[in-house]
């Protein structure tokens, strides 16, 4: 019964949207020479059961990448994965690029390149975690109705850095960083009114801007 008044209540919320504060570094090698009809793909690292680039920042970062202006042609993780099994599974990727060569000894394996096109691999490592929470709710159900009283506040922090390996050369061309910091809030008069910082959601733009300049900067 209190669980179904929560849900009721939760559907009033207003979400509000807090300050996050992103810095982007980038070192590239080499310029980039993508023609029409090449493909980038953009993998998240996975290298243990409980260690995983997020999904949802790899899907992220490559829809960017998709759209707008100077726009690439980027094949989903999903599908490259699914189309390389499973020579980009955790066990199975290859961590520098000489290991591609390894992969490569395989006929499926340099087929499939060829077929997607493949001319760039974008390496994504990192995550985002709750680095500090403090305050309380309390949710109460009276005469008067469900009230909450209290606040709460949590810190977020997101890390990613992406490796460029160019596959046609064999060679990383170039890493990009991203870190964002920011903070939550949760206010509650009655209901609770959350200030949410977006920080992965402004760690994957910015890296994905960061990426559009350089496959579009030409001067190395």
């Amino acid at each position: 019964m209190i669980k179904l008044s929560y849900a009721c209540v939760f559907s009033l919320f207003f979400i509000l949207f807090g300050c996050t504060t992103v810095t982007i570094e980038e070192v590239q090698h080499a310029s980039t020479e993508l023609v029409e009809g090449e493909s980038i793909v953009v993998i998240g690292r996975r290298t243990s059961s409980d260690y995983e680039t997020e999904p949802e920042l790899i899907s992220c970062i490559g829809k960017i990448l998709a759209k707008g202006e100077n726009q690439l042609n980027v094949i989903p993780e999903q599908t490259f994965v699914d189309n390389l099994y499973p020579w980009f599974e955790p066990r199975t990727a290859p961590l520098r690029v000489r290991d591609l060569q390894r992969l490569l000894a395989y006929d499926a394996v340099s087929e499939k390149f060829n077929d997607f096109n493949v001319h760039y691999i974008i390496w994504v490592d990192g995550n985002t975690e709750t680095t500090r929470s403090s305050g309380s709710i309390t949710c109460s159900l009276g005469g008067g109705g469900l009230g909450c009283f209290g606040f709460g506040t949590w810190d977020k922090k997101a890390e990613y850095e992406a490796s460029i390996w160019d596959y046609k050369k064999k060679k990383l061309i170039g890493k990009i960083s991203s870190e964002a910091d920011g903070t939550s809030y949760m206010p509650a008069v009655v209901i609770p009114i959350p200030i949410i910082a977006q920080v992965q959601a402004d760690a994957c733009k910015g890296m994905a801007l960061q990426l559009k300049h350089f496959f579009n900067n030409t001067e190395g």
